[in-house]
């Protein structure tokens, strides 16, 4: 068995050094002629005991006795333990690429993969929303939320991207690029539901409706350019009709519509929807049902697209 452990750690270090290398060809030799009912033809075993054995007499004469006499004991211990941990690193390796952490959909803790947790945070919606549930991917649905509502890119495609977040939230705009490229693909319907979690962002919305009763292919060119903003200068009206007149819209006509009672109550009824969701953070991303939340890589976007 110490010639498995032997393989692993020699393996690894071999990378950066030649001895290293060395001595994991002979572990591999030995493990493989082991494997094929073979007889090991080296004295590696012997060696790694000696020195091990050697290196604790000088510290810990007894506990140096205790493990020459059961140090093939000791031996299966440690191999299962590091078996035990390459399985978990598997399982963590494979979550972190279909999900984008370590630990399954929408959870947290710690994952190698991800030391900083970068793509499991996101912007706490709670107070916003006045949602009493607790914070669970579980409680996340579509079911019962009329999208129909929202201003929806290609509506009617095979599958549908919604995408709940906030323009002036860290992680929206952090996720935002890798999910504006569902936007980009024919057979995607692709519906943004701005949550104004930041105070002074309401009025956004407003103006986001405007422009898309007008056309709604405006819409991914506006939240282009207004993610690019600086947030605070998402709180000026002028600064959000300056957007408007980028896209090539009349921004006099966008602020005439933004400021009526009829697009104001269409705004609270999204929100109200929005609630019936769930969301606790965004970026929050609804893929043909399957909730996501926070920013993720492309490819755990896409996993979900039919």
């Amino acid at each position: 068995m110490i010639c498995l452990i032997a393989l692993v750690v020699f393996g690894i270090l071999g990378i950066f050094s030649a001895t290293h290398r060395k001595i994991a060809f002979e572990a591999f030799n030995c493990v493989f002629r082991k494997a094929t009912l073979r007889k090991c033809n080296s004295d590696l075993d012997k060696r790694l005991k000696s020195q091990i054995v050697a290196k604790i007499m000088r510290k810990n004469p007894k506990t140096a006795r205790l493990v020459y006499r059961y140090f093939e004991v000791f031996s299966w211990i440690f191999t299962i333990i590091m078996i035990v941990s390459l399985i978990y690193v598997a399982i963590g390796g494979y979550n972190y690429y279909l999900y984008g952490n370590c630990n399954g959909p929408n959870q947290e803790g710690f994952c190698i993969f991800d030391p900083l947790g970068e793509n499991v945070k996101y912007s706490n919606v709670q107070e916003a929303t006045c949602s009493t549930d607790s914070e669970s991917e579980k409680t996340l649905t579509l079911n019962s939320v009329d999208t129909n509502l929202f201003p929806q890119i290609n509506k009617g495609a095979e599958n549908q991207v919604f995408f709940i977040g906030c323009y002036a939230c860290e992680y929206t705009r952090k996720a935002y690029p890798e999910i504006r490229k569902l936007s980009l693909r024919e057979d995607t319907n692709f519906i943004f539901a701005h949550l104004p979690v930041k105070d002074g962002t309401l009025f956004i919305s407003n103006v986001v409706n405007c422009v898309a009763e007008i056309d709604v292919e405006k819409i991914l060119p506006l939240n282009d350019i207004l993610f690019g903003m600086d947030t605070n200068s998402l709180n000026e009206k002028d600064n959000l009709f300056d957007a408007v007149e980028r896209v090539g819209l009349n921004k006099t006509e966008i602020e005439a519509c933004a400021m009526l009672n009829k697009t104001s109550e269409l705004s609270q009824k999204q929100f109200d929807e929005i609630k019936k969701t769930g969301v606790y953070g965004t970026p929050t991303v609804f893929i043909n049902s399957e909730a996501i939340v926070g920013p993720k890589p492309f490819r755990v976007y896409r996993r979900d697209l039919k």
